[in-house]
């Protein structure tokens, strides 16, 4: 399972109710054994690989769960790495991007204003910096696969569907 999106994630409408859904992933979750964890909130799920088996890029997939009406769930899946390991990526993006975009500012109106546009290059260390924390996402992504497999299977059994990733 492979994607370019850094957390791929679903939208399936199933013929189940909030709780028929939440005990078929529990019982999914007894039958796979010590594999995978689930951790449940009101209207809200998650499944995650054991800390025994956690490494840095293991993925977790969180399940949204929303009455469709006449016993049907609607259920928003998204795949993503550890909280810690999420927040640092999005800070990352938070720097980059606003130090990327104030140096675009002041390289531009240096240009403009016939100075040496330095701020230009400043901006073009940010872009390099914005693609690498990509490429990195995506490596991470590669590394966590087996285990997103893992996850995406026992959810789609206990659901007793496929379901397609965007």
């Amino acid at each position: 399972m492979s994607s370019f999106l850094i957390r791929p994630r679903f939208n399936q409408t199933v013929d189940l109710d909030a709780e028929a859904v939440r005990k078929n992933l529990a019982d999914q979750v007894m039958r796979d054994g010590d594999r995978v964890e689930l951790k449940s909130f009101p209207d809200y799920l998650c499944l995650r690989i054991p800390e025994k088996d956690r490494h840095l890029w293991s993925p977790r997939l969180s399940l949204s769960l929303e009455a469709a009406g006449h016993g049907k769930t609607m259920i928003q899946g998204i795949y993503g790495p550890n909280g810690n390991v999420w927040s640092l990526y999005l800070y990352g993006y938070l720097i980059v991007g606003s130090l990327g975009l104030f140096s675009g500012i002041l390289g531009f109106c240096q240009w403009k204003l016939g100075n040496h546009p330095w701020g230009l290059w400043l901006f073009g260390v940010m872009l390099i910096a914005a693609a690498t924390l990509y490429l990195v996402a995506q490596f991470g992504q590669k590394l966590g696969a087996r285990q997103t497999f893992l996850l995406h299977q026992c959810y789609e059994s206990a659901v007793g569907q496929a379901v397609e990733i965007q």
